[in-house]
């Protein structure tokens, strides 16, 4: 049985307001040849189908318009399990109508472990695989809060309540396959921060909980598992360094620090004729790159020269550039757009470190918001309002718990 997982497309995201909608479609083309190429029975999306809870029509209209090719193709099943930056109710919506197509969405954990358990049969209905689909696990869903609570407190819960939820699935999967009579594999899939997982800078990967202790391990894992398909981390990677539990990575590069990564699928096939038990195959499918990106950084006379050899090279993509050089140059923005005039070169943002490490923290002309995420912005407000030192720590916790709460919130539930 051949299945390929994949995650985080986070279809709808812009990068520096430029929208991406020619490169979602461009991949989801691309992936719906790929399964056709490599006759896939399966197709597992471990979270973040969307970059918004709210996402546009056009976003909408590629995820759709994917599906039903892929329900057209030999792909007998695909599993789509919601993500922290999906709204869980907008992705269960049309759960049943999906049904029709063979392709089940879990949009929420349940009480009902039959949400999240799913047999998978063959054409000629005969199980072949068990998937246990446990979708983003929000705090309210896993941790019951208490008054006085610790912040320890809250990330043992937190992890308990975890490694709770995967041993109950994984339970309950045996017993399926125990009264199933055969003895199939049991996949199970995952939307969560593992630790010593890598991350990029600027890739919009957030923190899923308050506390760093919220990072799982692959010992909360249960051993029934004979492949893990996990979502959250943009940079493919093995768990552990074990093979059958990974990220298979965005597909597309989120951000400029991305640039140079080679994106991925994987490819994870289980060989009925070796018997039951072996662990499955993996390999990755490498990602064909569909809008050029480039990070240039450094002095100016080793900007100039990447700005002069990308536009030999006949260079159609958009650029990044991080000045780091001892001169203060008060016209860059003006130097760049004079060199990269007439080329393909399209310069979408400009990042002055110069002028930002001499203005002692304050916000110059040169820095904006994209510089800054939500953390940034509320110490430079304690800062400003000469809160105590002391005090700090705790305010940023109670703020950073806020932010979680309200990212965690269903807009599309009302």
């Amino acid at each position: 049985m051949k299945i390929l997982h994949t995650s985080d497309w986070h279809i709808g995201r812009t990068l520096y307001g430029r929208k991406r909608y020619e490169e979602f479609d461009s991949f989801l083309t691309w992936l719906a040849e790929t399964i056709q190429q490599n006759e896939i029975d399966a197709l597992l999306v471990a979270g973040d189908v969307f970059d918004t809870s709210a996402p546009s029509n056009r976003a909408q209209e590629l995820y759709y318009r994917f599906l039903c090719r892929v329900a057209a193709s030999s792909c007998r099943h695909v599993v789509v399990i919601a993500g922290n930056h999906d709204s869980p109710s907008f992705l269960n919506a049309p759960r049943e109508l999906l049904k029709a197509l063979n392709v089940h969405v879990v949009g929420s954990s349940s009480e009902s472990l039959e949400d999240e358990v799913l047999v998978l049969r063959s054409e000629l209905n005969a199980p072949e695989l068990i998937v246990c689909a446990v979708p983003y696990l929000r705090d309210r869903d896993i941790r019951v809060a208490e008054a006085g609570e610790s912040v320890e407190d809250k990330e043992g819960k937190l992890l308990a309540g975890i490694r709770s939820h995967y041993a109950e699935v994984a339970a309950f999967a045996e017993q399926k396959r125990e009264e199933l009579g055969v003895d199939i594999p049991i996949v199970a899939m995952g939307h969560l921060f593992t630790a010593g997982g890598q991350t990029v800078d600027g890739d919009g990967v957030r923190e899923l909980y308050v506390g760093s202790l919220a990072h799982v391990t692959a010992g909360i894992f249960p051993a029934s598992f004979d492949y893990l398909a996990l979502g959250h981390l943009h940079v493919p990677q093995k768990v552990n360094g074990l093979e059958t539990i990974r990220y298979s990575g965005s597909p597309l590069p989120m951000g400029f620090g991305e640039a140079k990564q080679q994106k991925s699928v994987c490819l994870v096939v289980f060989n009925h004729e070796e018997g039951q038990g072996k662990p499955p195959s993996v390999q990755l499918i490498d990602v064909p790159v569909f809008q050029k990106l480039e990070r240039v950084k450094g002095d100016w006379e080793s900007i100039s020269s990447r700005m002069i050899e990308l536009s030999a090279t006949d260079f159609q993509g958009w650029v990044e550039v991080i000045y780091e050089g001892e001169e203060v140059i008060g016209d860059l923005r003006e130097r760049l757009e004079t060199a990269v005039s007439g080329t393909g070169v399209e310069i979408l943002r400009i990042k002055n470190n110069r002028i930002i490490d001499h203005v002692l923290g304050q916000i110059h002309e040169e820095e904006t918001l994209d510089d800054l995420d939500v953390s940034d912005v509320f110490e430079r407000c304690l800062a400003v309002h000469e809160v105590p030192e002391d005090q700090r720590p705790e305010l940023l916790r109670a703020y950073q718990e806020t932010v979680s709460s309200l990212y965690e919130d269903d807009v599309k539930a009302e």
